[in-house]
This record gives structure tokens, sequence and C-alpha cells, in this order.
């Protein structure tokens, strides 16, 4: 048995302490046997799963998942302090310096004018912080973990702050228009179609950009719908006492429409 106190309530303080015994000898042998690179999916598919609580608005479930997202947070920390590099302590204070640096219209004598003036300081800040003296260095700082969706929206907003951007929406939809003449032109030739496949997906991030639409909800929209009608043909296929693996593509699609219209 370890040494560790079981209580009604417990803190964060408990939680660090019990990822250390976890970590221990006398621990768990998975906990154990983790680094950074074996649970950063983990830690992925817990944002992942509070974000979707939060979209559910199931308080409840957000509690759980927050507490996943905690634990991931603790776990990598105490990966480190077994190195002897930080510990959570140092997590806190690093983003608590972060957080006052960036907010000088609170800690200190700047003023501003409103939410999207403290989004350009903040940003403007966040580059002199990190050193980035260009767009481009800036661009390279996007983590390249995000959903490509939203790497690609995060890029483009960076160019568009240095004026790199169309001044209307007809530039971008012209441009998706170039995108799908030039992957049709990659497939008939048989070269290029992952190049050619990803400028277009570039190019409809733009549109969206130009819309306030997230594309990454977009997207998922999309996929609730088709998933949505497919049922519906699916449903009705097996109401007709046909397999869909037998019926051909006009007969599947003539269903679809009637889903389209429901």
């Amino acid at each position: 048995m370890v040494d560790f106190e079981y209580k009604k309530k417990y803190n964060i303080y408990d939680l660090e302490r019990l990822i250390a015994l976890l970590r221990s000898e006398n621990g768990c042998p998975w906990d154990r046997e983790q680094t950074h690179e074996s649970i950063r999916r983990n830690f992925l598919e817990e944002a992942y799963e509070a974000v979707e609580a939060i979209d559910n608005k199931d308080t409840e479930n957000l509690l759980e998942e927050l507490g996943d997202v905690l634990t991931q947070i603790v776990f990598h920390s105490r990966i480190e302090e077994e190195k002897g590099a930080f510990n959570l302590d140092d997590v806190a204070d690093a983003v608590c310096k972060k957080l006052i640096y960036r907010h000088p219209h609170v800690f200190g004598a700047a003023k501003v004018e409103g939410s999207e003036a403290v989004l350009v300081n903040w940003e403007e800040l966040k580059r002199r912080e990190k050193n980035q003296s260009t767009t481009a260095s800036a661009m390279d700082s996007v983590a390249r973990s995000l959903p490509a969706l939203w790497r690609a929206e995060k890029i483009q907003n960076k160019a568009k702050k240095v004026g790199f951007d169309w001044p209307e929406i007809s530039g971008a939809l012209d441009k998706l228009c170039e995108e799908v003449d030039e992957l049709r032109e990659a497939i008939a030739s048989g070269e290029g179609v992952e190049e050619e496949l990803g400028d277009l997906l570039f190019a409809v991030v733009n549109v969206a950009r130009f819309t306030d639409t997230d594309p990454e909800e977009a997207l998922h929209s999309a996929c609730d719908k088709f998933t949505r009608r497919f049922k519906y043909v699916e449903s009705e296929a097996e109401r007709m006492g046909r397999e869909l693996s037998e019926m051909t593509l006009e007969e599947m699609d003539r269903l679809y429409t009637k889903a389209k219209e429901l």
C-alpha cells in the first residue's frame, strides 16, 4: 500500500501527489512507463472530449472532462519534474507571468478601446515575446498539431495583418474556382493531385474566413448532415426490403435527394 491520505474532497495538490505516487516505484507499472510521446494522443483526445461537453452544454460531463485534461497537464509536468527540468508550480508561474505581460491594459498603463484592440495588442506582445521579427516566423510558430483547417485559418490571418489578402470575398471565390480547375488537370494527368487538393482546401478556408465561418465547424455540420441523410437512405431501403449493396447508385441517389427535401 502506498502512503496516501484518503479525503472527502481533494484539491489540485492532491492530484499532483497522486500522479507522483502512480509514477513511483510502488505505483502503477503502466503509469511509470509513459512518456510525453506515448500519452500525446491522450492529451488531444481529452481536450476534444472537453470541447464536446461544452458543445453539448453538458456541465456534469464538462467537470469530468476538465479533470481528465488537468490530469494530462499534471502528468506531463511530473515527467519533467523527474528529469529535474520543471514542475507544476513552474508551469503555473510561467503562465501567470505571460498573462500579466499580455494584459498591460489591466496590469500596466496601456489603454485599449474594446476587445478587438486587446487582441491586436496580444498578438503584438506575443511576437515580441517569442522574437518573431517577421510574419513568416509567426506563421512557422503556428502548431502543426492543430487541425489543418484551423492551422490554415491562423496562417491566413497572419498574412492578412500585413495586407497580404484580397480586398473582398470575390477574390477568394475566384481563387477557389481556379484551384478546382487545377485539381481537375492534376487528376487528368495523374500528377500533383495531393498538392492541388491541398491548395483547394486552403482556398476553401480563405472563403470561410471572409464569411466569418469556422471551417472546422462547417465541415462537422456537413458530416452530420450527410450522416442524417444517409440514415434516411438506409431506412428507406430497408422499408423497401432492399439491401444498399444491391441497389444502383441512381436508386440510392434518388432516396438521398428525397432526404434533402425533408
